[in-house]
C-alpha cells in the first residue's frame, strides 16, 4: 500500500527536500504541495493525501491554523497532520497537538525519523521528535488538570496509557505487556473512548497531565 503525502511548506527548497527524502522510499509517493497555509487546506482537502506534512510558519495560515481546519474538534474524516519544522517551541508543539496533529518532528531530525513519523501516521500511531517528548509531556503536567474518566479504566488499560505516555509504539508496548498488537489496539480504542479522546497524543497528554506518569496510583 502507497502512503499518499501532501507536503505544505512556504520555502519550495525546503519542498523539493522532502519530496526527495520520501520519494525514495518505494512505499511512499507525494501527491501534491502547497506555499502557503490556505493553498495547503485546499490541496488536502481536495486530495485527500493518507499524511499532511505542514510547517508551522507559513503565509495566510499558520501550520497550526491549517491542522485544526483538517484534523481539529469536529471535522467531519479529519486527515493526519505532522507538523515539520525548524523551531523546537513548546507553544509551537502545545498548539500544534491540541489542533489534532498526530505528530511533530524538527527538520533537522534526519531523513529516518521523517519516514517514520509518515508511517506512524498512516498507521494511526503518533511520533514526536524525542528531544522534544518527555518536555512536553512534563511541561502538561503544570497545565490545566485532565477530566477524570466517568467509566474506571481497567488496570492494563492504565499499563497501556502509561506505556503510550512513554512514547511507545503499538509493537513496543505488545512486546513489554506480553499481548498482542490487536490487543493492545483494542485497549487503545476502549482508552480512547472512556476517556473522550481522538488519538494517542491525546491519551499521551492525558496521562501527564493527570499525573499517571509520576505514581504508581493516580488518584
Amino acid at each position: 500500500m502507497t502512503i499518499r503525502v501532501l507536503i505544505a511548506d512556504d520555502q519550495e527548497m525546503i519542498r523539493s527536500g522532502l519530496r526527495l527524502i520520501l520519494e525514495d522510499h518505494p512505499d511512499i509517493t507525494v501527491v501534491g504541495e502547497a506555499a502557503d497555509g490556505a493553498e495547503a487546506v485546499s490541496e488536502a482537502r481536495r486530495l485527500r493525501p493518507d499524511v499532511s506534512l505542514v510547517d508551522v510558519r507559513m503565509p495566510r495560515l499558520d501550520g497550526i491554523e491549517v491542522t485544526r481546519a483538517l484534523a481539529g474538534p469536529g471535522v467531519p474524516n479529519p486527515l493526519r497532520v505532522v507538523i515539520v519544522t525548524t523551531f523546537d517551541l513548546d507553544e509551537y508543539v502545545y498548539g500544534a497537538l491540541r489542533a489534532g496533529a498526530v505528530g511533530f518532528i524538527l527538520k533537522d531530525a534526519g531523513p529516518a525519523l521523517l519516514t517514520e513519523a509518515v508511517r506512524a501516521a498512516q498507521a494511526g500511531d503518533a511520533l514526536i521528535s524525542p528531544s522534544i517528548t518527555l518536555r512536553l509531556f512534563e511541561r502538561l503536567t503544570k497545565s490545566s488538570p485532565a477530566t477524570e474518566p466517568t467509566t474506571p479504566l481497567s488496570a492494563r488499560e492504565i499499563e497501556v496509557i502509561r506505556a503510550i505516555g512513554r512514547g511507545r509504539t503499538n509493537q513496543e508496548i505488545a512486546a513489554e505487556l506480553f499481548i498482542s498488537i490487536s490487543t493492545v489496539k483494542s485497549h487503545l480504542t476502549s482508552v480512547q473512548t472512556k476517556l473522550k479522546l481522538r488519538n494517542r497524543v491525546e491519551v499521551a497528554a492525558w496521562a501527564w497531565e493527570l499525573g499517571f506518569m509520576g505514581q504508581k496510583n493516580p488518584a
